[in-house]
């Protein structure tokens, strides 16, 4: 969807037009331009790639960034009074939108055609903080008959202060809990929220209602993952796969959202938290309060 370049809009809601048995997960990608401007082509890592369409590595073809992400029949959602995403306009980060849908089945689509969308509410009505979101996530495997962690933390180094208001959780079928937390450079621990992923991925609200982060602070994130098959599991893009993700909606006073979009991690075996060669290097680790709910 190419935006309007003279107007700049904001998204205020999101109404999910899915349902779980066809759409595994879905996710909406704001982007500066479009890996390819054809209205339907495979985006990404597919696990089956259809010849009708051409192909593309990522939706984005430059500025990709997470706008919103819906799977498990999760309900709308509605932002904060005067929060919204700037989108199109002569100034604004956005000036396309690429929905990505990973399906889980073909076989309930109707004749008529597949309606897995979203609607966005939208107003030209200039809001007075910038909505933004930084999402996690892992690579590793998780061995047979075990429980392992997949961990990752990225410590913020742009001057800004942020106001988290939502989360969402993702794996697949070994997840447990996901939990993500503010880390101070005084190694204390503030809960942004925690969630078992086989509920409806939807944005919950955070713990509290009042955390701001800013320069210095770390985003660390945990899936507790529970091995019950005979075979190791790697992350990966299909759903006999597994992922890890954890995403945080922000908004700031003013336009200007953060640069960093994302952050990454190697996994297990090879990371976690308190690892100081290829982890986190973060102590007073929450062991009992990150894994359980």
């Amino acid at each position: 969807m190419k935006l309007d370049k003279s107007r700049t809009n904001y998204i205020v809601g999101f109404e999910p037009t899915a349902h779980m048995k066809t759409a595994h997960h879905m996710i909406l990608y704001g982007c500066k331009s479009p890996a390819r401007q054809e209205a339907i082509f495979n985006c990404g890592g597919m696990a089956i790639k259809d010849p009708q369409y051409k192909s593309a590595l990522q939706p984005c073809g430059s500025g990709q960034q997470v706008v919103y992400a819906w799977a498990r029949n999760a309900p709308e959602l509605d932002l904060p009074k005067g929060v919204g995403f700037r989108v199109g306009g002569p100034d604004s980060e956005i000036d396309w939108l690429v929905l990505q849908v990973h399906y889980a089945s073909v076989d309930y689509i109707p004749d008529e055609g597949d309606q897995s969308g979203v609607i966005l509410h939208y107003t030209s009505v200039p809001q007075p903080r910038s909505a933004g979101v930084i999402y996690t996530g892992t690579s590793g495997s998780f061995a047979a008959q075990t429980t392992s962690y997949a961990e990752a933390a990225c410590q913020l180094d742009e001057d800004k202060v942020i106001h988290p208001f939502a989360f969402r959780v993702h794996t697949h079928a070994l997840g447990r809990v996901v939990s993500g937390w503010k880390v101070s450079q005084d190694m204390s621990w503030t809960l942004l929220g925690k969630k078992d992923p086989q509920l409806p991925q939807m944005f919950y609200s955070t713990d509290k209602n009042d955390i701001t982060m800013s320069n210095g602070d770390y985003l660390a994130t945990r899936c507790t993952m529970v091995n019950f098959r005979s075979n190791s599991v790697s992350v990966g893009s299909t759903n006999l796969d597994e992922m890890c993700n954890f995403y945080l909606m922000y908004w700031v006073d003013g336009p200007e959202i953060m640069k960093k979009k994302s952050c990454w991690s190697l996994g297990p075996p090879m990371y976690s938290w308190d690892g100081w060669f290829l982890g986190g290097g973060l102590s007073n680790v929450p062991n009992d309060a990150a894994s359980t709910l």
